[in-house]
């Protein structure tokens, strides 16, 4: 068969169903194959927004996310939201064409070396050479990308060996199994754990994959261990659960902060360093740490490691569980530790969260936001929170039911991935309700495929909070430099005229009491629909300093 059919086969085999992108001349061939087949091309208007899509979606499924660019400007373009992918843990297979190989060797138009460009910001990334080794190429990047932990690899097809034609056929994709635990290392851990004081869990992004939360869960209730989840870690024990203390990774000294100093014992499950650093949370090097991970521990000062359990996460801690039946369990010891003893702390933070929930005020707090944002989603509904200043109070003021509903990009963080992280999503999880929370400049970084949501009659939502500024900037200058910022003003269009000129619901608002009717109200239309509310970022400084006095009673 022709190789771009082949290549085709290969995708459909690996039970693609959706792809995202912008295609080429150099890629004509696949997209014409592609018109033979069920996979869906989701045509998109910039190729970043292509492969946040894809991105979320392998967040959000555990399958691999697809994108598809030409070569040169539309590989550049890519790199934004594959780099993002990566450093979120998420499965992602880019797709690029290239050049004619009988000119890669010479100056050409658009002739670069991608590969090479990607390298540094994927797993694995391969130009194919001979149409012969597209099932190969196909098979190992998604094996790669699939595999933990999870991020992005990339294709190269040039443009003549698309047309070429070869008698290879797909491999069948196949499961690997992924190593079950040391019974020394489980035996270790547990050792630790029974002589702990005062221990926590830290919960990362590794915590709310496969099946990990339900067994994370299991170990919490069976030790009475509270549970402490970072910004990715959202849902992995849910906010109504008395084992759940909510959320760390704020700069400043929160609630969380105390509970940790407090600990003596750290069992981090599935903590991914490039969320958060140890030196934020062990400055002193002093905690004992129990690590379970897909990975082996980081080389870090700040975090030296008592007992490590390399394996995948949720049969560690199954195997944990049955080694702490088999010590405890029978002579009625468990729970371990009682969790009551936190339920003091537990209390002010929820009390912490509720404090303006009443609220009036106009602009509106992002408390108060955030407060009506939760009371109108359902628990399987998902929110992506773009970067800047709402992403902290997205952090610290949401909290979730299940694993996997809060996406935020902390690894790689990248400004402009939840607009079109909530297209993913759509695609992703037709059935639950999908929120985008952006700023006003990370909306705008990807604003043109609003149109791409309203041709393709995406459901979802997008709620721009309104500061005219780049306000986590100037935030953080501020309490860099006593106050002091650089300028970082800008104007913004009218976001309800906008909304409007793309063929979609929009609304401003102009008070609070507007807010939570107009979020129903969007949720019911057809297609897309947008938001944009006045928000108070005095509030920043008042948090900032908050955090400064956090008392020490547990």
């Amino acid at each position: 068969m022709k190789a771009s059919d082949l290549f085709v086969r290969c995708l459909e085999n690996e039970g693609v169903t959706h792809i995202f992108g912008i295609p080429g001349e150099e890629n004509a061939d696949v997209m014409i194959s592609l018109n033979k087949s069920k996979i869906k091309f989701v045509l998109c208007r910039h190729e970043q927004a292509a492969a946040f899509m894809a991105d979320a979606y392998g967040r959000l499924t555990g399958k691999t996310g697809v994108c598809l660019a030409t070569l040169g400007p539309g590989a550049t373009n890519l790199v934004t939201g594959v780099a993002d992918a990566n450093m979120d843990r998420a499965p992602l297979v880019a797709i690029i064409g290239q050049a004619d190989t009988e000119r890669l060797h010479k100056e050409s138009h658009q002739n670069m070396d991608s590969v090479a460009m990607f390298r540094p910001i994927t797993k694995w990334a391969q130009s194919i050479h001979h149409p012969d080794n597209i099932p190969e190429v196909v098979r190992k990047a998604f094996k790669v990308a699939e595999s933990e932990k999870p991020g992005a690899c990339l294709i190269e097809l040039p443009e003549n060996l698309a047309e070429e034609m070869t008698k290879a056929g797909p491999m069948r994709p196949t499961t690997t199994r992924r190593a079950a635990a040391d019974h020394k290392a489980v035996k270790q851990a547990v050792d630790v754990i029974a002589a702990a004081k005062n221990p926590l869990v830290l919960a990362g992004n590794g915590a709310v994959r496969k099946r990990t939360a339900k067994q994370l869960r299991r170990f919490s209730r069976k030790t009475g261990i509270p549970v402490i989840n970072t910004f990715m870690g959202k849902g992995a024990v849910p906010r109504s659960d008395e084992h759940c203390l909510f959320t760390i990774g704020l700069q400043g000294r929160d609630h969380t902060n105390v509970a940790v100093d407090n600990a003596d014992v750290i069992i981090t499950v599935g903590y991914d360093l490039v969320e958060y650093s140890p030196e934020r949370w062990n400055k002193d090097g002093d905690k004992t740490i129990v690590h379970i991970d897909f990975w082996p521990a980081e080389v870090d000062d700040a975090y030296p490691v008592a007992a490590e359990v390399v394996a995948d996460i949720a049969d560690a801690l199954w195997q944990i569980n049955e080694e702490l039946n088999a010590r405890f369990g029978d002579f009625g010891k468990l729970p371990l530790f009682d969790p009551k003893r936190w339920a003091k702390l537990r209390q002010r933070i929820l009390d912490d969260f509720a404090m303006e929930k009443d609220d009036k005020s106009f602009p509106m707090k992002p408390q108060k936001m955030l407060w009506d944002v939760r009371e109108v989603m359902g628990p399987a509904d998902i929110l992506l929170s773009d970067v800047g200043a709402h992403k902290m109070w997205v952090s610290r003021y949401y909290q979730c039911d299940e694993a996997n509903t809060c996406l935020i990009s902390n690894g790689f963080c990248s400004m402009g991935f939840a607009l079109p992280g909530a297209m993913g999503a759509t695609v992703a999880c037709p059935e639950s309700r999908v929120l985008a929370i952006c700023g006003d400049a990370g909306f705008l970084m990807n604003v043109q495929d609003l149109e791409t949501a309203v041709r393709e009659k995406m459901r979802f939502v997008v709620l721009v909070w309104c500061d005219n500024e780049y306000g986590l900037i100037k935030w953080k200058q501020q309490n860099s430099f006593n106050g002091e910022h650089s300028e970082l003003a800008f104007n913004n269009p009218d976001f309800e005229l906008l909304a409007k000129s793309f063929g979609m619901w929009g609304k401003t608002l102009t008070s609070a009491d507007q807010f939570k009717p107009a979020l129903e109200e969007a949720f019911r239309q057809d297609g897309p629909a947008l938001i944009a509310v006045p928000v108070d970022y005095a509030e920043n400084l008042k948090l900032t300093a908050r955090l400064g006095n956090i008392e020490q009673t547990i």
